[in-house]
């Protein structure tokens, strides 16, 4: 599985135990987008390996050195999540089964209980140009705690640039034939309010979203 993290290091441990106990044995890749913080120092003491950028590349970035790394051990399903998920992240089995039983070949975690965020613009806007580009409109277009089987990974890398990776990833996994599923979680995460840090965050979300449902006609 594949973990993305930057300046997590209060909430990688956490997140990394509760990984542990959710899959006993399961090989852990952090995805640590040149942290200035140590979280690269927190999660090899939580035992996952880490893969770190070699520059700052943004989430998208990242993700698609840990996730190539992560995949060379042949598994047949992986799991991606954000480092700041805590305890929470036990739920995340639900995921893997739902691909086991069939319920889809990419399964995405709804949150049960939205926490923080803005007035829902990236949000409905990823839903939307899901939809346009890929016909189905989810529910948790943004979420990114996704199982996806390995034949879905190879269709979807490398990921789309920072923030636009989760929606990018839809798009591309639906256009190709595979299908989505949701599955509703009752995950908590660090959640960004109405300030000027997190409308920042929100705005660059929606620019690389923007740029996603532009690359794809």
């Amino acid at each position: 599985m594949v973990v993305s993290a930057w300046n997590e290091a209060d909430r990688i441990g956490d997140t990394l135990a509760a990984l542990r106990d959710a899959f006993p044995g399961a090989r852990v890749v952090v995805a640590d987008d040149h942290s200035d913080d140590g979280t690269a120092a927190a999660a090899r003491a939580g035992g996952a390996e880490v893969v770190t950028a070699p520059k700052r590349l943004g989430k998208g970035g990242a993700t698609t050195l840990a996730a190539r790394e992560a995949m060379a051990g042949g598994p047949a399903v992986l799991v991606l999540c954000d480092g700041d998920l805590g305890g929470s992240a036990r739920q995340l089995p639900r995921l893997v089964e739902a691909v086991e039983r069939g319920d889809g070949d990419l399964a995405v975690a709804s949150f049960a209980r939205r926490v923080g965020g803005g007035f829902g613009i990236a949000l409905s806007f990823a839903r939307w140009a899901i939809r346009r580009r890929a016909g189905v409109e989810p529910e948790a277009p943004i979420s990114g705690q996704r199982a996806l089987r390995a034949d879905v990974v190879e269709a979807v890398l490398p990921f789309a640039h920072g923030f636009g990776m989760e929606t990018a990833m839809t798009i591309d996994a639906t256009r190709a034939g595979f299908r989505l599923v949701e599955v509703e979680l009752a995950l908590e995460h660090r959640a960004t309010g109405r300030t000027a840090a997190g409308f920042m965050h929100r705005f660059r979300q929606l620019l690389d979203i923007v740029r996603v449902y532009a690359a794809r006609r």
